[in-house]
């Protein structure tokens, strides 16, 4: 479905690849369009978000169009390192865990949860994705500085790394259309599949 101009503002943000094929970032319509423009564009996936009416060429009269698609692969240098440890963001852990307290397994607003240290800092636990996980104020808090076996608790989900692509999928801060997402699931880490069945299994979602 292609965006008027008065709904530019509504546009999702644009999937970049490089040539490989490998996810690079979101970048904006505009970004989308100069790479468009400069020929740097290779080929595409999914759907067209947006036409771009230009000017009138002098030689042929024609005007021209860009039709922006939702996913763009780009010429350049191949360095996407998918082994590479996104930075850990509260804003990703909390969508890593889909906003549910890991402990006692309500949905909260960000505002209300934390990031807990499954092994606490004071016992050598590292600050890192493999042992943290998005915890409601009241569970931190009860927790304190123990370990799980101390309190009698288990967690819903195994904390892991998310690769890239669900990195991506994580901090895009606007709406992900549907062939994006797929295109993104399809390279999901094998640890958020086996989390998601072990979701299912417990009757979390």
């Amino acid at each position: 479905m292609l965006a008027t101009l008065d709904q530019f503002k509504r546009i999702p943000r644009i999937l970049r690849l490089n040539i490989a094929g490998q996810p690079i970032g979101w970048i904006t319509w505009q970004t989308a369009v100069c790479l468009y423009t400069r020929e740097i564009v290779r080929w595409t996936l999914g759907e067209s978000v947006l036409r771009i009416r230009g000017g009138y060429s002098r030689l042929d009269g024609k005007r021209t169009i860009v039709d922006v698609n939702s996913i763009i692969a780009c010429d350049g240098e191949v360095f996407t390192d998918f082994k590479a440890i996104p930075p850990l963001t509260n804003r990703a852990l909390f969508a890593r865990d889909h906003n549910i307290c890991m402990y006692c397994g309500f949905k909260q607003p960000d505002s209300n949860l934390t990031r807990d240290h499954v092994v606490p800092k004071s016992l050598g636990g590292l600050d890192n994705w493999e042992n943290v996980v998005a915890a409601c104020k009241r569970c931190n808090h009860r927790k304190g500085n123990r370990l799980l076996d101390d309190c009698d608790w288990e967690l819903l989900a195994l904390p892991y790394t998310p690769n890239l692509p669900e990195y991506l999928a994580l901090t895009n801060s606007g709406r992900i259309l549907g062939d994006q997402m797929s295109f993104l699931e399809a390279q999901f880490s094998s640890g958020r599949r086996r989390r998601e069945s072990q979701n299912v299994l417990s009757g979390h979602t």
